[in-house]
């Protein structure tokens, strides 16, 4: 049991908080028992983003996407948490070095620098600046 001491408006109490069973918490203030109901705190659902197709934007990314991959030939560097994209540091295209930055991510109040997996191109960008992501996602595939 914590004991706390509180003085509002000149006025001094003494609480004492008991056990706290779901949102009921036993406590006790001046020597009188309550039962304080607290607010439930709402459960956070986190939805993935989806995007219409820009018209400006190739058909050909979404492609390799639904073509069965070979084993080894390419691979998705996945979110490692959920975040929001900060900055995609790459193009379609491109040729990375295995640990360069692909993307800048944020998450839990940090800038997180996500790395290339493996040396190759750039085949697709599967996320744009501002983006919600889920753990796990593929944020750009690399062939």
């Amino acid at each position: 049991m914590k004991e706390y001491k509180y003085k509002i408006n000149g006025n001094q109490y003494k609480v004492a908080i008991g056990d706290i069973e779901d949102n009921i918490a036993h406590v006790e203030v001046n020597g009188t028992h309550y039962k304080v109901e607290m607010e439930v705190a709402p459960k956070v659902i986190i939805k993935p983003v989806s995007r219409p197709q820009s018209t400006s934007a190739p058909a050909a990314p979404a492609t390799p996407l639904a073509k069965p991959q070979a084993a080894g030939s390419k691979s998705g560097v996945k979110s490692p948490l959920p975040g929001v994209i900060l900055d995609v540091k790459v193009h379609v295209g491109d040729t990375v070095k295995k640990g360069q930055v692909v993307i800048v991510l944020e998450a839990m109040k940090m800038e997180n620098n996500i790395n290339a997996d493996k040396d190759g191109k750039i085949t697709a960008i599967n996320v744009s600046k501002g983006d919600s992501v889920l753990e796990g996602t593929d944020l750009v595939i690399i062939e």
